[in-house]
């Protein structure tokens, strides 16, 4: 596998309180890589740089072979990077066709005028992106809620269709933060397949943050874990449940 992903001594602070401290690791293409640490641990943080949320003070970033200092939130998009949020940032009064056609937005060709009056690229365009969005639908499991309102979608759906929002685009990278917060077991384990599945149909490369470690070693192929925003340890899941200074900080006695 070639990278996808560098982060070459990445550092943010917010008021003098250091969130990264020139972190640096890549993330090979196809991989599943998953971030673990304390809460605090700079973990959304490190997502918001790498998508254009936030702009970083020193480091910079290498994607699919393009280096940049800052990007664009938009610009990010453009280029095949995907994001969901901690909390879903779904559009509640819209149904669940409408906030995965939200995905799209950014990757429209037609004009303001096209799009207006439905003329020119506007009607293919639009064909094409319905299109688009009932297979990500379908692949997510929700053809039977498809016009149903987010708000009314219990809160496990709701993730899907936050999942469904970010895959739709077919992005090169997938950021997913927290997408298995506050599940039971069984709803993790299947959260699972479904993100496991997207890596394998999509070909989506995969950022995830969890907290759950046991999900996380057996999801992922690389882990990648941060303390106060510095990097403890990077390596194959067997690497760092095994490292030392991981047990001590964050996973606790190994059983």
């Amino acid at each position: 596998m070639t990278g996808l992903l560098e982060l070459h001594d990445v550092s943010l602070s917010f008021k003098g309180v250091r969130a990264l401290n020139a972190l640096s690791f890549s993330v090979a293409k196809g991989e599943i890589c998953a971030l673990i640490g304390p809460n605090g641990a700079g973990k959304s943080s490190l997502l918001n740089v790498i998508n254009g949320v936030y702009r970083a003070d020193a480091g910079d970033i290498v994607f699919d072979g393009l280096r940049f200092e800052a990007i664009h939130a938009q610009k990010a998009a453009h280029l095949g990077i995907g994001r969901t949020f901690q909390h879903n940032a779904l559009f509640r009064r819209l149904t669940v066709r409408e906030n995965v056609l939200a995905g799209l937005s950014r990757h429209g060709t037609a004009s303001f005028f096209e799009n207006i009056f439905r003329l020119g690229r506007d009607g293919a365009e639009r064909r094409g992106f319905l299109a688009r969005a009932e297979q990500t639908i379908s692949f997510l499991g929700l053809p039977r809620h498809t016009e149903r309102v987010v708000s009314t979608l219990p809160y496990g759906l709701q993730k899907r269709v936050d999942l469904a929002r970010a895959l739709v685009s077919g992005p090169k990278l997938l950021l997913l933060d927290e997408p298995m917060a506050g599940m039971n077991q069984e709803e993790k384990e299947e959260m699972s397949r479904v993100i496991r599945e997207a890596n394998r149909v999509f070909g989506s490369t995969v950022v995830l943050i969890e907290h759950d470690v046991g999900i996380v070693l057996n999801l992922a192929s690389h882990v990648v874990v941060l303390d106060y925003g510095r990097k403890l340890a990077d390596g194959t899941p067997d690497e760092v449940r095994k490292n030392p200074d991981v047990i001590a900080a964050y996973l606790g006695t190994v059983h």
